[in-house]
């Protein structure tokens, strides 16, 4: 079985959308493309070197149409990212001239896939199918880099249809810009109690 690891650039009010340039993702007139960009540092760009080592990805399929523009032409930035698996869920897309792209359909393809042998699938971008993957209890870890800011608006990581799900906090850094990196994961069912008792 294979580990689906779900990795998340998010403002503290949870939004997702458009983290790296301000012409990422403007759907529905959202104006803050590469809120990202001020809080880079030293320590954050160690840690996204270390996310970034080549590993298959499962990916949506509008981050899928961002990535197949860019990353071709800027390996330098993500070496091996050419190589990789690129795993991709889409309805309306069957086939890319970028080497190693492999289309699922379906709940059941994606099942499918995390149940094969191999190696641990990153998942990036891709709102709506992280929500699909938690709403399924299919996410088995989270990478979540949460910045210091709100937007009000725009695509969120958690949105109705997320299962109740405990989670285990693994590692934990925070830069010197303010972002709160934390490893997450997958621990079981919600515990309730009384506080105090």
């Amino acid at each position: 079985m294979r580990r689906f690891i779900v990795l998340s650039f998010i403002t503290l009010d949870g939004v997702m959308q458009a983290p790296g340039g301000p012409e990422e993702d403007t759907s529905d007139g959202f104006e803050y493309g590469g809120w990202t960009a001020p809080y880079g540092d030293e320590v954050y760009g160690k840690v996204m070197e270390r996310l970034m080592k080549p590993a298959d990805v499962l990916l949506g399929r509008k981050t899928f149409d961002i990535w197949e523009n860019y990353w071709p032409k800027h390996e330098s930035g993500w070496p091996g990212i050419n190589d990789v698996t690129k795993y991709v869920l889409s309805t309306t897309r069957k086939q890319s001239e970028w080497k190693n792209s492999v289309f699922l359909n379906s709940l059941a393809d994606i099942e499918k896939l995390k149940n094969s042998n191999g190696s641990d699938i990153q998942i990036w971008g891709s709102s709506k199918l992280i929500q699909l993957l938690l709403k399924n209890d299919l996410a088995d870890e989270l990478w979540l880099k949460i910045h210091p800011l709100t937007l009000g608006k725009g695509k969120k990581l958690f949105q109705d249809g997320t299962i109740p799900a405990a989670f285990t906090l693994v590692e934990g850094i925070v830069t010197p810009s303010g972002v709160m990196i934390g490893n997450y994961k997958r621990a079981g069912e919600v515990k309730t109690g009384t506080v105090g008792a």
